[in-house]
């Protein structure tokens, strides 16, 4: 079995959830990049060295739906191709696969 690594974890921003609130003209794409974005920063993770991505999302319909992992890896540059990523329910489903 290869070994796998979690090397940084981040959390997106609340606020989306009304049509109100504080981030609801960002895309779930944009929120979903930012923090990849922001781990590829911290950790200078090389684009390419990435085999894999598991992002938590809470409801993935509509703009969401689709493979929104695999749209944010490649959005966030990590690599100029990706595999078919996985999306779940929730962060704490996503760290525990």
């Amino acid at each position: 079995m290869p070994e796998a690594y979690i090397y940084d974890h981040v959390r997106t921003p609340r606020g989306r959830g009304k049509p109100d609130g504080a981030l609801h003209e960002v895309t779930a794409l944009a929120l979903a990049t930012a923090p990849l974005k922001a781990l590829k920063q911290r950790n200078d993770i090389k684009p390419g060295s990435i085999d894999d991505v598991v992002l938590g999302c809470v409801d993935p319909v509509g703009e969401a739906g689709g493979d929104i992992a695999r749209m944010a890896a490649l959005s966030a540059a990590m690599a100029t191709t990706c595999p078919a990523s996985r999306s779940t329910g929730s962060v704490p489903r996503a760290s525990t696969r």
